[in-house]
């Protein structure tokens, strides 16, 4: 009977063991916040995509952590591809709301940001743009910010570019049903004009257009001495390249989506002396954070198997990261609303430089990089504001 009460006590106080280990495993259960990663991966910006999202995996490498009312909460990132495409990116936008995303970064590409826009201000999960540019993506939107310059700014730096350089003519292209290459080529367009520029030609092409031959000879008999081609990473070197085989010999020019180095690889000796608009140089680093990230970033680079040269859009989506943090940290939450009021009143030393948000929602910036073709390599050319 002894024996049967000894087996008994060590059987209860096993199982009272047992239950109080999972009680204490569980009170010591590690905290998190979701963030979530809105970007194309695939798609016509499946390039630019993924350089964004390599610079919001790096920041959460550097940064993978914050403090929520004095306890220390484990970031995770959540990935969505939006694919490039409008309706994909309804279908992306709603799995990182599901996800329980307290945050959301993203996209590359302003007509998939403007089509999910009203499923994060339904949700009142704010959004963090890295790069998209268009006006349209934080319009009547209280629950979009973001980090980079607008395409009106972008316009007006390309247009006063090329009047600087001498050109009194210049031809226009742009893609159909693409917010930011439409956009963009508008505002240039306004901006040359109000110069004294004359805008000679505008051309307009179909998604997935791979043939550009008859429009460049529309724009060839104009004879400009520019032309401005806002367009994706997949159709600028087919547009390039079939302009110098139809012998156009007027300066290229385009805005940030073309600094990436699979415009050079696949546009040959042909992308050589074209020009673009961009948001940041490694060259000159701005602030300590972007000298820090300049150090780190180019052995992530490697470890991923992408040339050592830093895109801007990384840079701007490890700041849309960074920001994202700094709000979490001043709304002391992980609820959107509270994260939401918080970035109104953030001020974050970034790598792209100092970043306070206007009543819009939009970066105050005021600096553009131009960045050249040359030698097989982006070349610094100077920094171009607008006041």
């Amino acid at each position: 009977m002894k024996k049967l009460t000894v087996c008994l006590l060590i059987v209860l106080l096993s199982c009272s063991a047992l239950f109080a280990g999972g009680s204490e495993e569980k009170q010591t259960k590690e905290k998190e916040v979701v963030i979530g990663v809105f970007e194309p991966q695939t798609g016509e910006n499946g390039g630019g995509g993924y350089q964004e999202v390599l610079g919001m995996r790096y920041a959460n490498k550097v940064y993978p952590t914050v403090t929520i009312n004095g306890e220390t909460y484990k970031v995770r990132l959540v990935e969505a591809d939006n694919k490039s495409d409008k309706t994909e990116a309804v279908t992306a936008a709603q799995s990182l709301i599901s996800s329980g995303a307290s945050v959301i970064l993203g996209s590359y590409g302003s007509g998939v940001s403007i089509a999910a826009g009203d499923i994060f201000a339904d949700n009142m999960v704010p959004a963090i743009g890295a790069s998209c540019t268009n006006p349209q993506v934080t319009q009547g939107n209280d629950y979009y910010f973001r980090v980079c310059f607008l395409d009106p700014f972008q316009g007006t730096v390309m247009a006063n570019y090329a009047w600087q350089e001498g050109a009194k003519k210049a031809a226009i292209i742009t893609q159909l049903g693409d917010d930011y290459s439409s956009g963009l080529g508008n505002f240039f367009s306004k901006a040359y004009t109000a110069l004294g520029g004359q805008v000679v030609s505008e051309q307009r092409f179909q998604t997935n257009t791979t043939d550009f031959k008859s429009i460049l000879t529309n724009i060839k008999a104009a004879d400009p001495e520019v032309i401005f081609a806002p367009s994706s990473i997949a159709t600028a070197p087919l547009i390039i390249k079939q302009a110098r085989e139809l012998g156009i010999t007027a300066k290229i020019m385009a805005g940030d989506t073309w600094e990436n180095s699979s415009i050079i690889e696949n546009a040959g000796a042909s992308a050589e002396g074209v020009v673009l608009s961009t948001f940041f140089d490694g060259a000159d680093p701005a602030t300590a954070e972007a000298a820090s990230f300049i150090k780190g970033f180019v052995p992530y680079l490697v470890e991923n198997k992408q040339p050592e040269i830093i895109p801007a859009v990384s840079a701007l989506g490890y700041d849309a990261y960074i920001v994202a943090l700094k709000a979490i940290e001043k709304a002391n939450s992980t609820e959107g609303k509270a994260i939401r009021d918080a970035l109104t009143g953030v001020k974050v030393e970034g790598v792209t430089g100092d970043i306070v948000f206007d009543a819009n929602g939009d970066a105050a910036k005021n600096m553009a990089f131009i960045k050249v073709v040359e030698n097989g390599q982006f070349k610094f050319l100077k920094t171009v504001s607008v006041k």
